[in-house]
């Protein structure tokens, strides 16, 4: 359930931004962010598009000014957008819409729960798009995932 989330949101946000510059941790990070719901068992503010907007507007809201602020803080609803997309939130309307389909909570399911045996599926998948952007963006390299470990950036001679 965390595989999937990781190495999908890294994969994805390559693939349509081709951004060396993007801090992936915090696309992770993001990615992650609705498991928090866990817990409740039930889908709450994360996994409704409200909440990632509401994620997005705070990111430009407190880096007034500071274009790289934004820019690189965008990373975070970025993730929780790719989550809401990749655990299916959508095909819960309550949950995915609220609160313009009433204030009541959903009480379906958390999708990553009602999965069962899929999950692993998932995970293996997750794992096969990490061990894929290692070898692509030179993550085997010491120095390059140093860097990575420290900015969230990729190489620019790996990937430009």
């Amino acid at each position: 359930m965390i595989l999937w989330f990781v190495g999908m949101s890294f994969l994805l946000v390559w693939l349509v931004f081709r951004s060396p510059m993007i801090d992936y941790r915090l696309v992770v990070l993001g990615s992650l962010l609705p498991l928090v719901e866990l817990p409740i068992g039930e889908p709450r503010l994360l996994h409704s598009l409200t909440g990632a907007v509401a994620l997005l507007g705070l990111a430009m809201v407190a880096t007034p000014r500071q274009r790289l602020a934004q820019r690189r803080w965008v990373a975070v609803p970025i993730g929780v957008f790719l989550h809401l997309v990749l655990d299916g939130a959508w095909a819960d309307t309550t949950a995915f819409w609220w609160p313009f389909t009433g204030f009541s909570w959903s009480t379906s399911e958390l999708p990553e729960l009602g999965r069962g045996g899929l999950n692993i599926v998932l995970e293996l998948i997750g794992a096969a798009a990490l061990w894929w952007c290692r070898g692509a963006f030179g993550l085997d390299d010491p120095a390059r995932l140093e860097r990575f470990r420290r900015t969230g950036q990729l190489d620019r001679s790996v990937v430009g």
